[in-house]
């Protein structure tokens, strides 16, 4: 069935779909078409089309629309891929129940869908799960170009920090000696490697140490990065005035380590400190904290104040990123 649609050259597509979007105008029932070069693109009212762009009748296929959990519940449900695994963090079991089914029955795609079951918990940072749906929870979650192996039942992982992830490494530069002190099953320390620098990343979580040395050889950064199973305070006798960066994502007790993180740092070093404070003062016991331990064989300069998220009422997980510069 012939359709109005603005013809543009492929070239000029996107603007064009941008300027009818804006204005309300996008046919959603049926798909943009590229055909010699040249985009189709589907209006619901040519009278409104600006008079700048062509419109022609043409045919373009229909749109197949998905069918979501919402279609089926009736309400927008709240939660996460990691992979082929759905994370849900629902009170009322039944409602948890009744959201893995409508995941089941809907288009989504999904292998196995979990229900938190406790808080981060130990000093591994493991929490419980209900298995709602299927039966493995190890997966493989794909990150800006990346991809990481992992069991969500003997590691820690949060695909919400994709983004702060994806922030920190951008700033590595080839040749950097970056050392990842909390480092999980590798979603900085990977992505730092590919961007070339030499990284040491420790973990206290033996299983989390094994998926990151296979996360290193899947990305093909094993000759880049030594994975180290145990405390980090231990490990930084071999490492002492190492450093470039230091990543220290352990919001809670990241604090406890700056000793530790003040021994592996460089002449010039970035630290990159996790921290959960109240809204009042989300970055001040932070940074007092890392001029206790730097000041004064260090110079404490502020690079970046960053709200990562909201973490609970009035709290914030925040991340400081400073600078330390060895004085004569």
């Amino acid at each position: 069935m012939n359709v109005p649609c603005v013809r543009v050259p492929r070239e000029s597509g996107e603007a064009a779909r941008r300027r009818l979007a804006d204005a309300g105008l996008l046919d959603h029932d049926h798909e943009i078409t590229v055909a010699e070069g040249t985009l189709y693109i589907p209006v619901v009212d040519a009278d409104a089309v600006p008079d700048d762009l062509a419109v022609v009748d043409y045919e373009p296929p229909a749109r197949e629309t998905q069918t979501t959990p919402a279609d089926l519940l009736g309400f927008e449900p709240s939660y996460e891929r990691l992979g082929d695994i759905v994370i849900l963090d629902e009170d009322d079991p039944d409602r948890a129940r009744d959201i893995a089914d409508a995941i089941v029955a809907s288009d989504l795609t999904a292998e196995t869908v979990v229900n938190r079951a406790s808080k981060v918990k130990g000093e591994l940072r493991i929490r419980d799960w209900d298995v709602l749906v299927g039966e493995s929870t190890e997966t493989v979650h794909r990150e800006y170009g990346h991809e990481f192996r992992l069991d969500i039942d003997t590691v820690y992982f949060s695909p919400r920090l994709a983004t702060e992830r994806h922030r920190v490494v951008e700033a590595v530069r080839e040749g950097e000696r970056v050392f990842d002190m909390f480092a999980g099953v590798g979603p900085f320390a990977v992505p730092a490697a590919a961007a070339g620098a030499a990284v040491v990343a420790c973990d206290l979580n033996e299983a989390a140490v094994a998926f990151l040395r296979e996360n290193a050889a899947r990305n093909d950064v094993a000759d880049r990065l030594t994975a180290i199973h145990g405390d980090v305070r231990e490990v930084a006798d071999d490492y002492e005035g190492w450093a470039d960066r230091l990543i220290m994502n352990l919001p809670h007790s990241a604090s406890d380590f700056l000793d530790t993180a003040v021994r592996l740092a460089s002449d010039d070093c970035v630290i990159h400190l996790y921290d959960i404070q109240h809204e009042d003062d989300p970055f001040g016991p932070g940074l007092a904290a890392v001029r206790a331990a730097a000041e004064p064989t260090y110079e404490v300069d502020v690079v970046t104040e960053h709200v990562v998220r909201s973490y609970a009422p009035h709290e914030y997980n925040v991340c400081l990123d400073v600078r330390l510069t060895k004085r004569a």
